[in-house]
Order: structure tokens, then C-alpha cells, then sequence
């Protein structure tokens, strides 16, 4: 939810045509591919990976 937020809110400097948009193009795009990549490694990969490599260890009691 925050993620898409802050992408909304960076979509009027991506689209913007008036003084400054040739600095403020770019970097709003990076930000909006920035926090889009994040949003979707975090929801997909990162889960899959922890899943593969941080299950349960079994504990062996020496008692």
C-alpha cells in the first residue's frame, strides 16, 4: 500500500511537460521502477527463498 502510494504520487513528475521535467522525468521514473521491482521481489522472491533455504532445522535432544 505505501509502495503504490509513493509510485501515484511520483506519476505527475514522470508525466510532467512544464520547467524542469528533463530532470524530474528520469528520476521519477527510477523511483516508480524502484519501488515497483522492491514491492514485487519482496511479495515473490524473497518468500520462495526462505522457503528453499530458511525452513525448520530439526534439534536434536541429547538428553
Amino acid at each position: 500500500m505505501t509502495a503504490l502510494v509513493a509510485s501515484l504520487g511520483f506519476v505527475p513528475m514522470a508525466l510532467g511537460h512544464g520547467a524542469g521535467a528533463e530532470v524530474q522525468k528520469p528520476l521519477a521514473t527510477v523511483v516508480i521502477g524502484g519501488l515497483v521491482s522492491a514491492t514485487l521481489l519482496t511479495l515473490f522472491l524473497l518468500p520462495t527463498l526462505y522457503a528453499r533455504f530458511g525452513g525448520r532445522r530439526e534439534v536434536i535432544d541429547t538428553q
